[in-house]
């Protein structure tokens, strides 16, 4: 199997079935990657307003990521003109942030704010309509199966829809795996 990567979409071409065949999954991989940028760009410029005197290291550490990672980001950061640098005393830096690493920190935290916000919506709309048809096949009750915000937005939306969370293994299910939820009934008893 032979894999191309094209800016929106990647490419399988299958040469060792008897007719060669074509698979394409098209995915927002972009999309991630500025997130996961855009979420480490916010934490710097928070952790450096924070901290002007924080070491790359230490930036490294509650990033969760390499030192090369951040002083690539922090040189980025330099270049677009929304970090400045100083030499405090010879082998330490201070990082000033500018009035447009301000906006841009502004602007990451309300960008933030909407993709929880429509995260939220999303899984309770998903919740919604699961708990719709528990209710309609006649039933009060749910098991949540899963950890994480995820679940903890579907617990909310079964409070607010009068279904009581139970333990009952003979309830409907809801299974949280990662972002997906997944509606598993059995037979009524």
């Amino acid at each position: 199997m032979q894999l191309r990567y094209y800016t929106k979409f990647f490419l399988f071409y299958h040469s060792h079935l008897p007719k060669p065949q074509i698979t394409v999954i098209i995915q927002p991989l972009n999309y991630k990657i500025m997130q996961t940028e855009s979420q480490r760009e916010l934490t710097l410029l928070e952790q450096i307003e924070q901290n002007p005197d924080i070491t790359q290291a230490s930036l490294a550490t509650q990033l969760g990521v390499a030192v090369g990672t951040v002083n690539w980001h922090i040189k980025r950061l330099i270049e677009k003109g929304y970090v400045k640098v100083k030499r405090a005393e010879r082998r330490k830096l201070r990082y000033i942030i500018t009035p447009e690493g301000i906006a841009l920190r502004a602007r990451l935290t309300v960008d933030f704010i909407e993709q929880s916000f429509n995260l939220y919506r999303r899984v309770r709309q998903r919740a919604q309509e699961h708990l719709k048809t528990i209710s309609e096949s006649g039933y009060d009750h749910v098991r949540i199966s899963g950890n994480g915000e995820v679940a903890e937005i579907c617990k909310l939306t079964c409070l607010e829809a009068g279904i009581e969370v139970v333990d009952d293994k003979s309830a409907p299910l809801l299974e949280i795996n990662g972002m997906k939820i997944q509606l598993k009934m059995g037979e009524k008893a």
